[in-house]
């Protein structure tokens, strides 16, 4: 953990500086229990990004190539990511997240499984969905509002938990519970633009 907050500390350094980081929202942010936390996805660095402005440690999945990557194998588990395999089912994957929220902490997603090319949200995958419903984790979901261009103001901003009940009861599939994760993520980035 204390490497964690040691890179923390220095990713903020750089980025918070360099793309004039706006944080909305912590006071939403439950303080302890898991948290299935869902972004929007617009670049490569949104990862450190939503890592440095959440006031809790998060684990993210990353896709399992940036693990065979020389510096990133060493440094990404000790930032509590852990890796996925894209395009099928990975069911290491699945329980290591499952694992995660049980422990009451927080598992970093990004529902669209891969950068938006136009900025504009895309379609969510079952992930978020599978997530939410097999654990009784509180769902933030979360916006990244700019274009990170140098100097110019990038907001992250973090909704109010997203508590699914209701689909629970209705036995509602993982697709249509992303899909209500996805409206949320929406939602914040039409209000806040």
């Amino acid at each position: 953990m204390k490497f964690y907050y040691f890179a923390r500390g220095v990713v903020k350094s750089i980025l918070g500086p360099l793309y004039r980081i706006e944080v909305q929202g912590t006071e939403h942010f439950p303080k302890d229990g898991g948290v299935l936390l869902c972004s929007n996805h617009i670049n490569n660095l949104d990862p450190p990004v939503v890592g440095i402005s959440c006031p809790r440690p998060v684990a993210f999945m990353a896709k399992e190539e940036l693990f065979k990557a020389p510096i990133l194998k060493t440094i990404l588990p000790h930032v509590h990511a852990f890796p996925v395999k894209r395009g099928m089912s990975d069911r290491e994957a699945l329980r290591t997240g499952m694992k995660i929220l049980k422990e009451n902490n927080v598992l970093g997603l990004f529902p669209e499984g891969t950068r938006s090319k136009t900025g504009k949200l895309g379609k969510g995958l079952a992930g978020a969905g599978f997530f939410a419903m097999r654990t009784d984790a509180a769902v933030v979901p979360c916006a990244i509002i700019g274009s990170y261009k140098p100097f110019r103001k990038l907001k992250v901003v973090f909704g109010p938990p997203v508590y699914l009940e209701r689909l629970k009861e209705e036995k509602a599939n993982a697709e249509a519970v992303t899909a209500e994760i996805m409206g949320d993520i929406q939602k914040l980035l039409d209000e806040h633009r």
